[in-house]
């Protein structure tokens, strides 16, 4: 797929992983809706990106909540005429010991991170079977692979976008969409970064990755760009990880 011209939505994009992404669209000449549950932050990102002479809208959203999603894809089409690439970014996490952890939280996870790609496949697959097709990028993780054991709801949730990626990509593979997934390590964002972690567990986290440090967003927005624009790759997930699920 030639990125130019495309129309791309980034969820999660007011900060990190999708923030980066919705450069490198940029960059790569695309149109793109900023979207986040975030309204300050994701403002500033899109304008950040408006001043560059880009086409870019910010669009208020919440991911868990179906009638939200429905509601970006249909202001995006509003915006643009069509969506081409869909970007499912946005998630949260909640850690703690299983037997103390809230059912509250487990579901409020869930409802991002999982039931989140659900909404924002199916409503960004009806437009794309309108326009001859698409691509569809999830962001799992390595949590997704591997466990971790103050991360239950969030290997539960990442575990579950694998196979959600595998599932849409083989429905929909002979309507021209494509559905791929990245899973970063991690990544210096800002609920992963020395300013946030103590520096003993900050070097923990880096001792985990072979590699030798902790990814940076830029570096997983570039296998975005990879599944959106290679177009023979569909029901993949790519480990952006240093390493860390080789081990």
């Amino acid at each position: 797929m030639d990125i130019a011209g495309k129309v791309a939505v980034v969820t999660g994009a007011a900060s990190g992983i999708g923030l980066a992404t919705a450069k490198a669209l940029v960059a790569k000449g695309a149109k793109v809706v900023v979207a986040d549950i975030h309204a300050e932050g994701g403002r500033a990102a899109a304008k950040e990106l408006q001043d560059t002479g880009a086409e870019v809208e910010f669009i208020e959203f919440d991911a868990a909540q179906e009638d939200s999603v429905a509601n970006l894809i249909a202001k995006t089409v509003e915006a643009f005429g069509r969506i081409d690439i869909m970007v499912n970014n946005a998630g949260v996490r909640a850690l703690s010991e299983t037997h103390l952890l809230a059912y509250e939280d487990y579901r409020k996870v869930i409802a991002v991170n999982q039931d989140g790609v659900f909404f924002g496949s199916k409503h960004a697959i009806r437009e794309m079977l309108k326009t001859g097709g698409g691509a569809i990028v999830n962001t799992a993780s390595i949590l997704g692979t591997v466990g971790e054991g103050s991360a239950f709801a969030v290997t539960a949730s990442k575990g579950a976008v694998k196979m959600m990626t595998k599932s849409l990509a083989l429905q929909y593979a002979d309507k021209n969409i494509r559905v791929n997934a990245v899973s970063p390590g991690y990544i210096e964002t800002g609920m992963t970064n020395r300013r946030i972690l103590s520096p003993e567990a900050y070097d923990r986290a880096v001792a985990k990755h072979p590699i030798g440090r902790l990814g940076r967003p830029e570096e997983v927005a570039h296998a975005i760009i990879f599944l959106c624009e290679n177009e023979f790759v569909t029901g993949a997930t790519i480990m952006v990880d240093g390493g860390y699920t080789a081990q």
